[in-house]
């Protein structure tokens, strides 16, 4: 009889265990902004590729472990997407929905764009959003806090020197003289975008996420036999290298 007691109270340990929240994600106090800036292809026509990559990066970044509450998505037509809490794409609401992330978060920033861009800077509906504007905006919100910024858009590397910092990383689809591929009517999403969303699910922080859609992107622009390659550009602030390891991505190997 004395078995029952035992089995009784390993019962009672392994329901405690069970019950135990999971660990925290290092994410879950960021603030995080997603940003679909156009609607059309390259030829002028309709395309949904930024609003696909707006509305999947989203989700892949929510999977890796930010709070959706922290999380604000923007649309040239966000009228087109019943279900979703869309924000007009608009530089004025993306710089108030910083300061309001920011001013309910304490942990870091994560800023991502998906759009065409131009050597004046990425397209917001309507008009550029340059890189001196946007620089501008991160220094009066996320401030020192670590910040990561990726920018899925032609030109997009004119945004590494205006945005640098010690607590920074920036990733962009190209270089600053060169496009980025997958814009056109037909495509799902850019091919920047689409390797982030391939290449998310196996990386254990955002360092090699930079580095493994880098060789994503060369891949699959020397199979499409895209040229010249956009050479995606990567830049990691010195602060903030050595700190990444410690905000592993939920999805990646090290979460597991």
């Amino acid at each position: 009889m004395r078995l029952l007691p035992r089995l009784a109270w390993l019962i009672g340990c392994l329901w405690v265990a069970l019950a135990e929240p999971a660990a925290a994600s290092p994410f879950n106090d960021w603030g995080a902004v997603v940003v679909a800036g156009d609607w059309h292809a390259h030829s002028g026509g309709p395309s949904e590729a930024f609003d696909n990559a707006r509305r999947d990066v989203t989700q892949a970044f929510e999977r890796a472990g930010f709070e959706p509450a922290n999380l604000r998505q923007f649309s040239v037509r966000p009228e087109r997407y019943s279900g979703v809490a869309l924000t007009k794409s608009d530089p004025q609401a993306i710089y108030d929905a910083l300061t309001d992330l920011t001013a309910k978060t304490s942990g870091g920033c994560l800023v991502y764009f998906s759009s065409h861009g131009a050597p004046q800077g990425v397209v917001v509906d309507q008009q550029f959003l340059a890189p001196g504007t946007l620089a501008s905006m991160l220094d009066n919100t996320c401030a020192k806090r670590p910040t990561v910024v990726i920018i899925s858009a032609c030109f997009s590397g004119v945004f590494v020197p205006a945005l640098s910092g010690p607590n920074r990383m920036v990733l962009t689809a190209a270089r600053p003289d060169r496009s980025s591929f997958g814009c056109g009517e037909a495509d799902k999403y850019p091919y920047f975008d689409q390797c982030i969303l391939e290449t998310l699910p196996g990386v254990g922080d955002f360092a090699s996420l930079g580095a493994s859609v880098k060789g994503c992107v060369a891949a699959r622009e020397l199979k499409e036999g895209m040229k010249p390659p956009s050479e995606p550009q990567l830049y990691i602030g010195a602060q903030l290298r050595p700190l990444l390891p410690f905000y592993p991505l939920a999805t990646g190997p090290s979460r597991k």
